[in-house]
């Protein structure tokens, strides 16, 4: 039953082993996680988006974004930009880490990016969207893809236009959020439109948006036809995602959510990980809000919030949990 959703797919060169996609998440798929999400399975890792102008600028936070472990593959490096020269010469002159395809973000619907005329920003002005695109494929030899949204807001859908100019522009695939940028992250995803980008281009089509079971997998499959599933907050706090999904489509049965030890076992994990990767210092802070989504749902868990919040070490970590 699965077979004709779940399947290997190719974007441009590079074959994914599945067509799941940890989708690229600023401030949580940082290199831990997507080890996780690897380990469960997922077909593509998306990395942090990352600033054109800070590597050109060689902002020193940057060089952390562009780190990638080799158990990672295939991963996808995202940049985001609005000068057609500087994000193509910054593609030109990354190219040689070890990512095997280049995203390009027109979708971020924060206001510090759009005010830059970045991110969503650029489904206002496909032409320099087009540019951008065409440059970028042209400078280097990886595959680039590029992720857009419904459209800037209910009045300026035009994701379909934006397709075909991505297509045009020589993107090896695009990927759709269902949602405007005026919504960002609220309200119901719109999948029709994902439907109609697939029936308007011949690249592969992602569809992003409301993905938080195999169910939903299907029922997206179903309505759009689109050719990858492109998973972001089904995944925070659940890296199990990936490994419940591909586990339905193989047995056709459901895995059950993972025991309130499972889940601390993996908080733990993650939060080493972190530590090695960040330090103690921002590894401990950055683990809240994971350890949030984690424990969400499970008896007790806002008390236990308030508790991992004031963890300073690792040790205290570890005991809050165990206790």
């Amino acid at each position: 039953m699965g077979q004709n959703t779940i399947r290997p797919l190719a974007i441009g060169s590079v074959t994914i082993p599945n067509n799941l996609i940890l989708a690229p998440m600023a401030g949580v798929t940082d290199l831990p996680f997507r080890l996780l999400c690897k380990e469960q399975g997922a077909g593509l890792l998306c990395m942090e988006m990352v600033s054109a102008k800070a590597i050109l600028y060689k902002n020193r936070n940057t060089e952390e974004l562009l780190q990638i472990d080799p158990r990672e593959h295939p991963v996808s490096l995202q940049l985001f930009g609005s000068d057609p020269e500087i994000v193509s010469s910054i593609a030109k002159q990354i190219e040689e880490r070890p990512f095997d395809i280049l995203d390009l973000n027109m979708g971020c619907p924060v206001p510090k990016v759009v005010n830059n005329g970045e991110g969503s920003a650029l489904m206002k002005n496909p032409v320099l969207a087009g540019r951008i695109i065409e440059k970028t494929v042209r400078a280097i030899k990886k595959p680039v893809t590029v992720k857009i949204r419904k459209g800037f807001d209910e009045a300026n859908v035009n994701a379909v236009e934006m397709a075909k100019i991505a297509q045009e522009s020589g993107a090896a695939a695009v990927a759709v959020h269902g949602r405007t940028r005026e919504q960002y992250y609220s309200g119901k995803a719109d999948w029709e439109i994902i439907r109609k980008v697939k029936e308007a281009v011949s690249i592969p089509v992602i569809g992003n948006g409301d993905l938080l079971t195999a169910e939903d997998v299907t029922a997206m499959k179903e309505q759009t036809g689109c050719d990858g599933f492109m998973i972001a907050r089904g995944a925070q706090g659940n890296p199990w995602i990936f490994r419940q999904i591909l586990h339905y489509f193989e047995t056709g049965e459901h895995l059950k959510k993972p025991d309130m030890e499972e889940a601390t076992e993996m908080i733990l994990r993650h939060a080493k990980m972190m530590m090695e990767y960040k330090g103690e210092y921002t590894g401990m802070r950055e683990i809240r809000k994971h350890a949030a989504w984690y424990t969400a749902g499970y008896p007790n868990s806002a008390k236990l919030r308030v508790k991992i919040n004031e963890a300073e070490t690792f040790d205290e970590l570890e005991r809050i949990l165990k206790s």
